[in-house]
């Protein structure tokens, strides 16, 4: 028996899965605002009382914002500002009295979608999230592929490859730079580029939905976005060159991306043919917790 645990901006979600990948116990509580020793004695708790349910002591994994410096052994990146700066695997370790495994929450998501998820099977993937941010995560022949930075995968920190005219140098990004493809395909980017330019203050699935109605306007920021996506992934592809790219996030509820964007990214991939396949993801909102329950593999138990 494993156990994971999604430490999320609002919720803090246990979850144990038995070999099968079932799930055979779930909690779920709103995440200690701004409070370090809080968040921990929560997923204390959270995990006590999911192993006096099922009565053993399980394997424990967590996904969560940010990622563990190399360097410093602190966590760093994290939108839940009040990780940062603190060994928050240590800390866990010893609120936990064992030995846990931390990885970032897109790199779960990847992972999960991998093991058992839209992936499975496939030895290279590439798990893409398309939200509030863009984040990204690799796993090959099973195994999530973290960095020498612990930083493999963050697409979204990168330029948007082959920009047009109108493009560059492109909104301001939260990181401080400017262009990153995180500033123009998460969510909050894909309605101010059609704020932009219609002037209708509307919601990516709006959009999405508003285009397969027939509004005209709503099908050029669609585009403008697929388009986008395209140049986006390829230059993923043409590093990591995956069997499989999954989407996630919110916008990863938008249909015609999976048919819009493979018919677009071959302009831009450096291949006479695309193998490479996009999917929805099977787990969704589950694949936080479920990678990081699969952050202890059989092998490794």
């Amino acid at each position: 028996m494993r156990i994971g645990v999604d430490l999320g901006g609002t919720k803090i979600e246990v979850a144990a899965l038995d070999d099968s990948g079932a799930v055979v116990a779930r909690r779920r509580v709103a995440t200690p605002a701004h409070d370090y020793p809080a968040t921990l004695a929560t997923i204390r708790d959270l995990v006590g009382a999911v192993e006096a349910e099922l009565g053993q002591t399980c394997s424990i994994g967590i996904a969560m914002p940010g990622a563990l410096s190399p360097a410093s052994g602190l966590i760093k990146n994290a939108n839940s500002t009040c990780l940062i700066g603190h060994p928050f695997d240590r800390d866990l370790e010893a609120a936990l009295g064992r030995d846990v495994r931390l990885a970032n929450d897109a790199d779960c998501f990847a992972l999960s979608e991998a093991v058992d998820g839209a992936a499975a099977g496939a030895r290279s993937v590439f798990g893409a999230i398309l939200g509030t941010g863009v984040g990204g995560g690799i796993v090959i022949a099973g195994r999530l592929l973290a960095g020498a930075n612990a930083i493999a995968g963050e697409w979204g920190h990168n330029p948007l490859p082959w920009p047009a005219q109108s493009e560059s140098p492109g909104p301001r990004c939260y990181c401080g730079k400017l262009g990153c493809i995180e500033s123009f395909l998460s969510g909050p980017a894909f309605a101010a580029d059609h704020h932009r330019a219609t002037g209708r203050q509307q919601d990516a699935e709006a959009i999405a939905a508003a285009a397969a109605s027939g509004d005209t306007a709503a099908q050029a920021s669609l585009a403008r976005y697929v388009d986008r996506l395209a140049r986006g992934l390829a230059s993923v592809i043409n590093i990591v060159d995956p069997e499989i790219v999954v989407l996630g996030g919110g916008l990863s509820g938008i249909d015609s991306l999976y048919r819009l964007v493979p018919a677009a990214w071959g302009r831009y991939v450096f291949s006479d043919t695309v193998a490479t396949r996009l999917l929805p993801p099977v787990h969704g909102d589950s694949s936080g917790v479920r990678g990081a329950a699969w952050l202890w593999p059989a092998a490794d138990r």
